[in-house]
């Protein structure tokens, strides 16, 4: 690990430009809903993957498990985050302008 002076961590500090929104980038609504999709298809996946198991498609049950797993951990984050979203929305219609 390089050890450097703070004189110059403190110039590149200040010489920074404040970053201002690109075209490339996209914008929360389209995170957000770039996320729902993979939780969704994380779903899917684990539906298909039970379903292969109760099917006889599939015998590794591990892989199913783990398949679902996966997908409560997205759904469980995914609650958890739109929770925050909504208690902050709820904590800014509180603050008297």
């Amino acid at each position: 690990m390089a050890v450097g002076r703070i004189s110059d961590v403190a110039q590149g500090i200040g010489s920074r430009e404040i970053a201002s929104p690109r075209k490339s980038e996209k914008s929360f609504s389209e995170l957000v809903g770039g996320f729902l999709k993979e939780v969704n298809a994380l779903q899917k996946e684990a539906d298909q993957a039970i379903q292969d198991v109760v099917l006889g498609k599939e015998e590794n049950l591990h892989q199913a498990v783990i398949a679902l797993e996966k997908a409560n951990l997205a759904l469980e984050l995914t609650v958890q985050v739109r929770n925050k979203v909504v208690e902050a929305y709820q904590e800014i219609m509180r603050m008297q302008v």
